[in-house]
Parts: structure tokens; C-alpha cells; sequence
């Protein structure tokens, strides 16, 4: 399957305290994600940028999104395959390394998936199609 896919998410910033951004601290990071049809998101910055710890960052949304994007492949590279999964998880980690400029960008994303197939001949094939997911997704180191 080819094709172009569009995709639309309304963000709304509902952090505005009455005094719009007139100062850095005058205003919160919360902010709502929408997307039609499905619940929202309540999102913020990560509290390291006076975030509320509550929320989801975009930071952790990041790391779901790979991670997500991964195990999804491969479940569906193993169904193709025969190799039946019969559970799956997945302890990702991500490192974020600010910049002098106050901006910042990922320099490492390591995910550790857990996986358990129906039968003990499956897990070599198992293994070798994380390898083939990363390359249909973003490559990440596996460990």
C-alpha cells in the first residue's frame, strides 16, 4: 500500500492566567490536543519548563510516537511472518539535551521491547524483525 496521508490535530493553549505572555512566569504551559473523534489530550510542557507534571509533554508524546510506531510494525511484520506474539511491552527511554540557544533535541531514543511469542521456534524470527520495523519506522537502537 502507497499513498499520501494527511492527518490534522487542533492545539489550543489554555494557559493563559489574564495576563497573556506580559512576562515568562505570568502565563501556564497547559494546552489542550484535539483531534476529531477522539478524546482530547491535556498537555503542558515538561516541568523542567515550568510544565505541570500532570500533563503529557511533547517530549513523552515523542517517545510514544516511536515506540508506538515500532511495536505497530512489528505486529504486523510477525503476523506476515507466522510468528505469533502473545504479548508485548515496551520500557522506552529517551534523552532530550538542551541547546546554548535554549532549544534542545533528542540525542538518544533506546526502546526495550518485551515480547512473548506462542512458541519457543518463533523467537529467533521474532528477533530479527525488530531490525526490519525500525527501518519502516524511525531507526532506533533496540536493546
Amino acid at each position: 500500500m502507497t499513498g499520501t496521508h494527511h492527518y490534522k490535530a487542533t492545539i489550543r493553549w489554555t494557559g493563559n492566567t489574564g495576563q497573556g505572555t506580559s512576562d515568562y512566569r505570568a502565563y501556564n504551559r497547559s494546552h489542550t490536543i484535539s483531534i476529531e473523534g477522539k478524546q482530547d489530550l491535556l498537555a503542558s510542557s515538561d516541568p523542567a519548563f515550568r510544565g505541570d507534571k500532570t500533563r503529557h509533554n511533547p517530549e513523552e508524546l515523542f517517545l510514544c510516537a516511536i515506540s508506538s510506531c515500532h511495536m505497530l510494525w512489528y505486529l504486523h511484520l510477525c503476523a506476515a511472518a507466522g510468528v505469533v506474539v502473545m504479548d508485548y511491552a515496551d520500557h522506552a527511554t529517551g534523552t532530550m539535551q538542551e541547546t546554548k540557544d535554549g532549544g534542545g533535541h533528542f540525542t538518544e531514543v533506546i526502546l526495550y521491547p518485551m515480547v512473548l511469542v506462542k512458541e519457543k521456534s518463533m523467537i529467533d524470527r521474532a528477533n530479527e524483525l525488530h531490525e526490519r520495523a525500525n527501518q519502516l519506522c524511525f531507526y532506533c537502537e533496540l536493546l
